[in-house]
């Protein structure tokens, strides 16, 4: 026997309260809810099945004094089984909590998870009767209580924003000063090698790819793989167990930790979260969670035939925002991140999803509004992947005002000027100045714009110079995953090389890419380990490699090393630099902006309509001036060396280097410099007084 009272709607979820824990579940459609509790060490007995009989609009709840932190448990939900109408009730199927604060472990793969006969000639439109509860991990409740004491968010403005993507495991399973124990752990994350490096660099930031329980999909499971980057989400609420030291409940106290760290060390954490889809994935995926509590709450059903998803993901459902059941799961789960973890932003995966209403993409959609208006997250920091496969899936400058954009037009734009690709220079020039054209005209300022090169999806730098084709045989795939629209280029030999001049002109290529990143108005992201030559061996969609293809590989060889030393550097730069800060977009001479932007020819002069039209021109240089400060950034991707006039400014003064990524000649005090083949050079100019 246990003790059963009423308890509370007002908080989905279990929550202790130093007594007993309360729990609520949201179901709409749902006839009974049953509260299951488990105990042992394979979770797989269930001690205790409580009927939930107290219900306050969708919400089932009742509180249980005898339930402390650490109790295992899952939920059984009862009601109609009518794929077509959109419901697909089982309660032989345990259901995990869409609100759990931790997750026990990974699904077991079995058929026993599917809500339906397989193999049955009506397909998903048969119940299965079998109990699932051996095959799934469970909800587990957790101790909340954690000391801050003095953290202070760093609350880095976004004009000194320097983003590094990463991946919790990934960053330290090879770092040889990170404890073995810790290593690919939230804890190894924040051990002082990890810290110190990261504040070297000049990051402001950690981006970290999906850190929500995810579930390997089965299909991967069978060939042996797992789903590293995590893109396959069930537990919103719940860091996932997989990168904490082992005990059970211990990931919310060890992602609280190195939150801490990291505010600690003057760093911001962002989490990638995935709210456009679930691990349960199409009509004929299993029933672990969301399926089961309220299909037709959480999912986008085809309004033609319910039994079936709208997929704008490519993952086989999508979670529907414009259902209330959706709607507050996904903010509930931001104010959760941001007022309990303490995380500084968020960055959306296939975000165009979250604003699609019946007739397509809208800015002004109920989540954006909702998520303008929330004091929590008034000071976070919002980035959207700004794309999805649905109709009009391009939406890259149409999120409003408050939030920034992964900037895709930067990132080929920059990859075809530097590989010799012909008529670039109108849109480069563009996309350095902070793409004024994608966001300037809805009043956002330059720092909407998240310029990266590469990111967790593609080539890592080096690859990005090392191949022309991709290499994904290890995925299983026979090679067909992956895109093919790399914009890369090998330099004369698909993948490693011996060859002298050929790592020449691979290094130099890197250094242009980094230093593009320093140059450029906005906010850039460097992927984790591209400042040491990180690379994949060509795979450019490794979302399965848990693996030393992924990892990491922290020896310094000194060509790495050198590497190193110029992200350093370039990022030092750009902290001191404020004109490659800017809030504001520069003007043009004849309407100068608090910063000038003028555009040069080689031979010093302005550029003139004209010019903009030679396809095979591949230099030019960007002169920015505030006052008596300016900088000019010339560019030749050529594969010559070109002369370069440097324009005269008056008061008189001097022009000095700050960073070059070839060989730069000439006599600066002459008002010259030569800028070997595909290289940049950037000055700052110096006035006599």
């Amino acid at each position: 026997m246990i003790r059963v009272r009423p308890g509370s709607p007002a908080a989905l979820g279990a929550h202790w309260d130093g007594e007993g824990t309360n729990f609520a579940l949201s179901s709409e459609h749902a006839t009974a809810v049953e509260l299951c509790l488990f105990e042992g060490p394979d979770d797989t007995r269930e001690t205790v099945r409580v009927p939930i009989r107290e219900r306050t609009g969708s919400a089932w709840h009742a509180y249980l004094p005898d339930v402390q932190p650490g109790q295992l448990y899952a939920f059984r939900v009862h009601g109609p089984w009518a794929p077509q109408q959109g419901h697909r009730f089982n309660p032989a199927k345990l259901l995990l909590d869409p609100y759990a604060r931790a997750i026990s472990g990974s699904i077991r793969w079995t058929d026993a998870l599917l809500g339906y006969v397989a193999g049955h000639p009506e397909q998903d439109l048969v119940p299965d009767p079998r109990d699932s509860a051996g095959a799934l991990p469970k909800s587990v409740v957790v101790e909340a209580a954690f000391t801050w004491a003095d953290d202070r968010p760093p609350r880095t403005p976004w004009s000194d924003t320097v983003i590094y993507e990463c991946h919790v495991k990934g960053m330290t399973m090879r770092h040889p000063d990170v404890p073995g124990p810790l290593r690919g752990t939230y804890l190894g994350l924040a051990a002082d090698a990890v810290l110190k490096h990261l504040r070297s660099l000049g990051v402001t930031a950690v981006e970290l790819l999906p850190i929500c329980h995810f579930a390997t999909e089965r299909v991967l499971s069978d060939r042996g793989l797992v789903n590293y980057w995590g893109y396959n989400p069930i537990g919103f609420f719940a860091p996932d167990v997989r990168y904490a030291t082992g005990r059970l409940g211990q990931q919310v106290t060890e992602f609280k930790t190195m939150v801490k760290r990291f505010h600690r060390f003057g760093l911001e954490v962002i989490l990638d979260m995935v709210f456009n889809h679930t691990a349960e994935g199409n009509h004929l995926g299993p029933t672990i969670c969301f399926r089961g509590v309220d299909n037709a709450g959480y999912y986008r059903l085809d309004p033609t035939n319910p039994r079936h998803y709208l997929d704008y993901t490519g993952c086989g459902n999508t979670l529907d925002v414009r259902r209330p059941q959706a709607l507050r799961l996904m903010l509930d789960s931001l104010r959760y991140w941001a007022q309990e973890m303490h995380v500084d932003g968020f960055r959306f995966d296939l975000a165009p999803v979250l604003g699609r209403d019946p007739e397509g993409f809208n800015a002004q959609a109920r989540f954006f509004e909702i998520v303008r208006q929330e004091p929590v997250l008034a000071d976070v920091k919002l980035i959207a992947e700004p794309w999805d496969l649905g109709p009009n899936g391009y939406q890259l400058g149409g999120f409003p005002v408050g939030w920034a954009e992964w900037n895709g037009k930067y990132r080929d734009t920059v990859r075809s000027f530097w590989r010799g690709d012909a008529g670039q220079l109108p849109e480069l020039a563009t996309r350095l100045a902070g793409s004024a054209d994608l966001f300037g005209a809805t009043g956002r300022p330059p720092q909407a714009s998240v310029n990266f090169i590469t990111c967790h999806d593609g080539f890592t730098l080096t690859d990005l110079v090392s191949y022309e084709r991709k290499h994904n045989e290890s995925n299983g795939e026979e090679n067909r995953d992956g895109n093919e629209h790399n914009l890369s280029r090998n330099w004369g030999v698909e993948g490693a090389t011996d060859v002298l001049h050929i790592l020449r002109i691979r290094d130099r290529m890197q250094r242009n890419f980094l230093a593009m990143l320093a140059c450029s108005l906005g906010v850039p992201m460097l992927s984790h380990g591209d400042e040491i030559g990180r690379t994949q061996h060509g795979n450019n969609n490794a979302y399965c490699q848990d693996n030393p293809i992924t990892w990491v590989d922290w020896h310094l060889t000194p060509a790495r090393r050198d590497l190193l030393e110029f992200t350093r550097a370039a990022l030092r730069v750009r902290a001191q630099t404020p004109l490659l800060r800017g809030r504001t977009y520069p003007g043009p001479e004849s309407n100068p902006q608090p910063a000038e932007l003028t555009w040069h020819r080689p031979d010093g002069e302005p550029m003139m309509p004209e010019d903009w039209g030679h396809t095979h021109a591949h230099a030019l240089a960007m002169l920015l001036r505030e006052g008596s400060d300016a900088i000019l950034l010339a560019l030749n991707a050529g594969g010559r060396s070109r002369p370069f006039v440097l324009p005269a400014l008056a008061p008189a003064g001097r022009w000095r280097e700050l960073l070059h990524t070839g060989q730069a000649e000439g006599d600066l005090s002459h008002g010259s410099v030569t800028v070997s083949p595909r290289s940049c050079v950037l000055l700052r100019f110096e006035g006599a007084g």
